[in-house]
């Protein structure tokens, strides 16, 4: 048996007219005789009316006092309306399909409530409705921890549900359907003549992803870069076949050959505070103090640069109140600096290559733009800038690296 996932994303579901291309797309991998687990988001976006952010404000509208264990039910209602509609399209169609929860379809979680985590996936009962012959329609997001109850897994959390099963099905493909055309080498947005690109590795889009990019959550990469699952990331209105993720070795089976590049993308995370905590002379246990207490009160801290005498690091803007208080409550002194971006130049070519760094300074400091702070990996090499500048400095690096060629 040939197994595809295929993943519908809430824009894919939200009108009759994307149904339609739902529709088209399950239908044309059935005639290729392929057999088919079809994971859903919720319909829409925020203010349609069984998208998930709708029905998060709705409780904030009445009372907003629900458990995290209550929302959970809640929440599992959106994907729930979306694959039941799907199966009654279908079966319109004259093609024969079994809707399955998360929990039904063997999605075992911790008890994480809202942010939950796989620990399992039984697909008994996928495997036997597939060997039925019939599309079997998973609501994504969602699992069961071994008590019975009800969880879900956070943002991207259904792009998670389709590579994991993926994964456990051992499928040939996973297509992750969206709104964009694949993956770009920018948000075009921003950068008016980003690309689509053709091929990414695991590592690649892994980084895109954490640092900025939305159209796959990194969770679901790293799924399928474990299971070395491919997947593609595709437009649902459109035909193309959008961007193959895979490992560097497979680039080779793609149409256009091998892949030679040292940059692969740009992205950026706009909205965050820069903090500085130095004391002269140095402090025994400093970088323990602030990170311990960063980690106490929750808050997530990236950019991270430590020296003997002192630490820097960013914040979202949002908790930089919360974050230089309790620093402060400690007998610490930060200084920061908010309205700040975080920059990021991605490639699996970058690791090793002579003069990347000295490419991404000059292309800055040529546009009069300051670098606050920078570090790096073996696939990227991220920079800090004022956010006033951040538009500048990410159409700056896209061409510096032509990444629109």
């Amino acid at each position: 048996m040939r197994i595809m996932v295929q993943k519908f994303g809430g824009t894919s579901l939200s009108t009759v007219q994307a149904r339609e291309h739902v529709l088209r797309h399950i239908k044309r991998e059935l005639e290729a005789g392929l057999s088919l687990v079809v994971v859903v988001s919720a319909m829409g976006r925020r203010g349609e009316p069984y998208a998930t952010d709708t029905l998060l404000d709705w409780t904030a509208q009445n009372g907003n006092a629900i458990s995290a264990r209550e929302k959970d039910l809640l929440l599992c209602c959106g994907e729930i309306i979306s694959a039941t509609t799907l199966s009654s399209l279908l079966e319109h169609e004259g093609i024969s399909t079994t809707v399955l929860t998360g929990a039904q379809a063997g999605f075992v979680t911790d008890d994480n409530f809202g942010n939950a985590r796989i620990l399992d996936v039984r697909p008994v009962r996928v495997l036997e409705q597939l060997g039925q012959g019939r599309v079997v329609i998973v609501t994504g997001f969602q699992g069961q921890t071994e008590n019975g109850d009800f969880t879900t897994l956070g943002r991207g959390g259904s792009d998670t549900s389709a590579t994991a099963l993926g994964a456990a099905l051992r499928a040939e493909m996973v297509d992750i359907y969206t709104d964009v055309n694949g993956i770009l080498t920018a948000d075009p947005r921003i950068v008016e003549d980003a690309r689509p690109l053709t091929v990414v590795s695991y590592a690649e889009i892994c980084n895109m992803a954490h640092h900025g990019a939305k159209v796959i959550h990194p969770r679901a990469v790293e799924i399928a870069m474990q299971a070395q699952i491919p997947v593609r990331v595709r437009s649902t209105f459109a035909d193309s076949e959008g961007t193959l993720v895979t490992h560097p070795e497979g680039f080779q089976d793609v149409q256009t050959g091998i892949v030679d590049r040292y940059v692969t993308g740009i992205a950026y995370v706009s909205n965050v505070t820069q903090i500085a905590v130095e004391v002269p002379g140095g402090a025994d246990r400093l970088q323990l103090k602030v990170f311990k207490t960063m980690a106490e009160n929750s808050i997530s801290v990236d950019f991270i640069n430590v020296t003997p005498s002192g630490v820097v690091y960013t914040v979202f803007d949002s908790d930089s109140e919360k974050a230089i208080q309790v620093l402060q409550e400690i007998g610490l002194k930060p200084q920061s600096l908010s309205g700040c971006a975080k920059v990021s130049v991605i490639g699996g070519g970058i690791n090793g290559v002579p003069g990347i760094m000295a490419r991404i300074v000059e292309s800055l400091t040529l546009a009069d733009i300051q670098i606050l702070q920078s570090a790096d990996s073996n696939t990227t090499i991220w920079v800090l800038v004022k956010k006033e500048d951040m538009v500048q400095a990410l159409r700056a690096l896209h061409a510096s690296f032509e990444l629109h060629l």
